[in-house]
């Protein structure tokens, strides 16, 4: 079916590359980017790049409970397992969350550059723990390509996480501002409340302190059930400061600190389900913190833009089993079961990446080039369940835009060296492991000079041990001593026009196919054998982003995936790749009017979808209306904005894309904030 579906998608994608790009500080590496729309999102494209960006506008209309909730509508990005920030996960081209760990390690998630989310603990996800309204944009990179400037084995793509600054709210001149946000939800009789104070003494300093507080109770599904194990209240603060200084304001200094915290009583233990199993319930103490302090010296030189980020994460886990909750108490596998569902998991990542962008000429050639180098160090405690120890890795990256007329040529590279070092003693095996490897890509894009570029890319990569194959079995040892290696190759097409079916129109669109394999595989076993990996995965699908503005202020917006995979296991014999993304399109028609008003009519349509455990689910059509009402006409109504918002409009009863049968999607949900800017 795919082979026929790209056959006649083919011509729309070589109708649809971007044009040249202008120079964005934001994405190092594929700089190049242009930004022309009418519709609700702004279509960023980087030369040969997958990247969506997630501004804070949408962020706000779209009152998503989760980042992960947030960014699902990004071609192919599946939520897997829900709308809650502590079972949810992401994945991206089929990579990343699935069905038993919140992370494969093939997709890496970071907070203003500090890296988060990349433990596989057991039936806990936990991977982008965090409130949506503390970012300022959300940023997602698909495929490989774009990855080599932050990690190895990257083969579903970055998701990068911006937070606000106080400029945001003061304008960039010295003085007070901010804002408070009141959001309520009829589905759980959801509530939130989200204060920005901002504060800048000087043209040299600012200050930002945001507190958030969100309070959901147990969803409510499209036939009317209670969807169990769906409640939840994050207080979430994030605490920010820049401090610009030197001649020409050449030096900045910027701090800043997030914390969201969950304590949750008397829950399943596994948190991809709706209620307790045979592992019980537990009080659970959830809290991840990041911490980041960036250097930039940026002169008026276009040979040094340099940034030294310094960077921690933690997240603590703790778990207390509540008694009785489990039926096989008292029976000899319980014995076994207590230290899981027992257990306190803390995991640490330190790092530090310095890296300078010049730009420059040689002859006809001009290059715009990122290059530096990535120290981290990565712990984690030892529990029965996960083990623990400490990862080292030092990195050293490059990614080269060069450009010669029309022709824009970027080669990318990463040498990634890893030791990994047991907490405790192992029996047998050694204590200590090390890996390196040499990875990278090169992307080719042409400008035809009339809005249309065509692109294509191979990348490769290679996922390094990680400390979770530590173990004395033959499994682990197999697993730790082997990388897996990925390679995908990417074509298509951008167009960006003016005036291109009526006056004062535009129009730009972006497609493309990809194909991933995966080899040496040491993440994926074959279906009911836990110590037999697959032989290989094979990963291919077609993406497509759209956006039309007419003057009037009438848009359409359209972003959809079809795809394919298939894992291959030892015998010979083949299966579809369970978690393969779903067919999916999304469709907004809206009408703006000036700066006042913006009401908008959104459909998904997934098909070919599974629940987690490989059953096939029937297909789902959902229907969300969304209105933004900008008050204007009174000075006390400067700056206040209030958001409306129906989603699963006909109560649509159906289980998501991957997660547990017994998740059922939230049925019908009015939602309304009120916000206003000071």
């Amino acid at each position: 079916m795919l082979t026929s579906l790209m056959r006649g998608t083919t011509a729309l994608v070589c109708l649809s590359i971007a044009v040249p790009a202008m120079a964005q500080d934001s994405n190092p590496g594929f700089l190049g980017t242009l930004i022309l729309t009418g519709g609700k999102r702004d279509l960023s494209f980087g030369t040969a790049l997958s990247r969506t960006v997630v501004g804070e506008e949408e962020i706000q209309d779209r009152q998503a409970s989760t980042v992960a909730q947030l960014i699902d509508s990004v071609p192919g990005v599946t939520l897997v397992n829900g709308t809650t920030p502590q079972g949810s996960g992401i994945n991206i081209r089929g990579f990343g969350a699935n069905t038993t760990y919140g992370s494969d390690q093939k997709i890496a998630v970071q907070i203003d550059g500090a890296s988060v989310g990349s433990e596989e603990l057991y039936r806990i996800g936990t991977q982008l723990f965090t409130d949506p309204l503390l970012y300022r944009e959300v940023e997602v990179l698909r495929g490989t390509i774009g990855s080599f400037a932050y990690g190895s084995g990257i083969v579903g793509g970055v998701v990068k996480l911006e937070t606000k600054d106080a400029s945001d709210f003061t304008g960039g001149v010295p003085g007070f501002g901010g804002s408070q946000t009141l959001e309520f939800s009829s589905n759980g009789n959801g509530w939130v409340s989200s204060t920005n104070l901002a504060w800048m003494p000087t043209e040299g300093a600012e200050f930002l302190l945001n507190y958030s507080l969100r309070d959901q109770g147990d969803l409510t599904a499209g036939d009317g059930s209670i969807i169990g194990n769906s409640a939840f209240r994050t207080p979430t603060y994030l605490v920010k400061g820049k401090f610009t200084f030197g001649q020409d304001d050449a030096h900045s200094l910027t701090f800043s600190h997030s914390s969201t915290v969950a304590d949750d009583k008397d829950v399943p233990f596994d948190q991809f389900v709706t209620t307790a199993d045979s592992f019980g319930r537990v009080d659970r103490l959830t809290e991840t913190t990041q911490t980041v302090l960036e250097y930039r010296f940026n002169p008026a030189s276009d040979l040094i833009d340099l940034r030294a980020n310094l960077s921690y994460a933690n997240q603590d886990i703790e778990s207390d089993y509540v008694s009785g909750s489990s039926p096989l108490e008292g029976t000899p596998s319980f014995p076994f079961l207590l230290p899981l569902v027992n257990a306190d998991h803390r995991y640490e990542t330190t790092k530090l990446t310095v890296s300078n962008r010049a730009l420059f000429d040689t002859g006809a050639v001009s290059h715009d080039m990122l290059a530096g180098f990535e120290l981290q160090r990565r712990k984690r405690a030892d529990q029965s369940s996960a083990p623990g120890g400490t990862n080292d890795r030092l990195a050293f990256f490059v990614v080269n835009e060069m450009t010669i007329g029309p022709v824009t040529l970027t080669p990318a590279l990463r040498y990634e060296k890893s030791r990994i070092d047991s907490e405790k003693a192992l029996a047998g095996v050694p204590d200590t492991y090390e890996k390196d490897a040499l990875m990278g890509g090169l992307a080719l894009a042409y400008d035809f000079g009339n809005g249309l570029t065509v692109f294509g890319s191979a990348a490769y990569t290679e996922g390094l041990p990680i400390i979770d194959d530590l173990g004395t079995g033959a499994t682990e040892q197999r697993r730790i001593r082997l990388s897996e290696k990925s390679r995908t190759f990417e074509l298509g097409a951008e167009y960006t026009g003016t005036g291109v079916f009526a006056a004062g129109d535009t129009f730009t669109v972006r497609g493309n196919i990809y194909q991933t394999e995966l080899w040496d595989i040491t993440s994926y076993t074959v279906a009911g054998a836990a110590s037999t990996e697959l032989d290989r995965v094979d990963s291919r699908g077609f993406e497509l982003e759209a956006s039309y503005g007419m003057a009037n202020g009438f848009y359409v917006d359209f972003a959809g995936h079809l795809g394919k995979g298939t894992e291959f296991n030892p015998d010979g014999t083949n299966a579809t790749w369970r978690n393969s993304p779903a067919d999916r399109a999304q469709l907004t028609l809206g009408k703006k009017w000036d700066d006042r008003f913006d009401l908008s009519w959104e459909i998904v349509h997934a098909a070919d979808r599974r629940d987690a455990f490989g059953a096939d689910l029937s297909n789902s059509t959902v229907h969300n209306l969304r209105a933004t009402w900008k008050p204007q006409g009174q000075a006390w109504l400067d700056g206040s904005e209030v958001r409306f918002g129906v989603e699963n409009l006909l109560d649509a009863d159906y289980v998501g894309h991957l997660s547990s049968p017994s998740r059922k999607a939230p049925g019908r949900t009015f939602k309304v904030s009120l916000s206003k800017t000071f």
